[in-house]
């Protein structure tokens, strides 16, 4: 079985994404020409995983300029890509370097914008080395390790950012066995988290979101490592819905819990979590987890993407640039 996992491919003017709806039953691609194509991708779940989202919206702010490479017709995609999803900050750092990089000095605005789009990549792939350089540090030896939702190389553009840190630690005998959550409702955990771990050969057991807290309590976490979509300032951290819970359970019985994220991923505009502003998706998600939930009527969903968990019980954050602490200032 390869382990090499792409969830873009970039060649000829086209941007193909690996469909993560769609794993780990098949493995099918999405051929994007049009911004609106990434877009939808991204709005969809196609392509999922805050640093990797960013990438491809600026893949997305590319193809347009391929398409017709004049300002406006590009700032109109960098606006629709903006509106698809609000919380993680890597998109918006993404359309913020394609932003000035159209504003830049005259030349081919096609090629030009490519070529951010690539470095963004590139950038993206040696932060995911540098994170697990830096988190395999802060491991023992034989660590049995939590992890939520999917932080691979499907929701990055290298190896990724907390199973990243594990792929690393595997290597070096850090890590012995992987828990994966489920990460309902949509289920990137159990889909893609337990795939990635297959395909690399971590030893991976999977368990429902409500097992975590009794998982902990019996001895079994050495320690959690988790990804992020938003952190603000004072550490406050928006992740998969789910995790603040993790957060509470690991604080109660003991265990480090870490996040591992990219300075991508900082928003230091913002003072504390409370300004993160918290998706909330389609109550379909829900409802067709149980056959016929869908048919009751008088049912109401509630189904936010992220939480926030308070950066006083993070443990600390692994980043590219080392192992910090907030209060950031970056």
């Amino acid at each position: 079985m390869s382990t090499v996992i792409e969830p873009l491919r970039w060649g000829n003017g086209e941007l193909w994404i690996l469909d993560q709806r769609k794993l780990p039953a098949r493995v099918a691609w999405i051929r994007a020409r049009r911004a609106e194509t990434v877009a939808r991708a991204i709005e969809s779940l196609a392509v999922r995983g805050a640093p990797v989202i960013g990438i491809a919206a600026a893949y997305g702010v590319a193809l347009e300029a391929r398409r017709q490479p004049t300002p406006s017709r590009v700032r109109r995609a960098i606006e629709r890509l903006a509106r698809t999803r609000p919380t993680g900050r890597n998109l918006f750092y993404a359309l913020d370097e394609m932003t000035r990089a159209l504003e830049g000095r005259p030349g081919d605005l096609s090629r030009r914008l490519e070529r951010k789009a690539r470095e963004i990549h590139r950038r993206d792939a040696r932060a995911c080395l540098a994170m697990a350089r830096h988190g395999v540090l802060l491991l023992a030896e034989g660590e049995r390790v939590l992890t939520y939702c999917n932080t691979g190389a499907l929701a990055t553009g290298g190896i990724g950012t907390a199973l990243g840190v594990i792929r690393f630690g595997h290597q070096r005998r850090k890590v012995s066995e992987v828990f994966a959550c489920e990460t309902r409702p949509v289920g990137q955990g159990a889909r893609l988290t337990v795939w990635e771990c297959a395909k690399l050969g971590i030893p991976v057991t999977l368990i429902c979101d409500n097992m975590a807290a009794a998982l902990m309590k019996a001895g079994r976490v050495d320690r959690v490592l988790v990804g992020a979509d938003r952190i603000a300032r004072n550490g406050d951290t928006s992740n998969k819905i789910g995790t603040l819970s993790l957060a509470v359970a690991a604080r109660r019985f003991g265990v480090p819990f870490h996040v591992v994220a990219p300075l991508t991923t900082f928003d230091t505009s913002l003072l504390s979590g409370r300004a993160i502003r918290i998706e909330e998706r389609d109550p379909a998600e829900v409802l067709r987890t149980v056959p016929g939930l869908h048919r009751l009527r008088g049912v109401q969903v509630w189904n936010p993407a992220f939480d926030v968990t308070p950066g006083a019980w993070i443990t600390s954050f692994i980043t590219d640039h080392g192992v910090l602490h907030p209060p950031f200032r970056f």
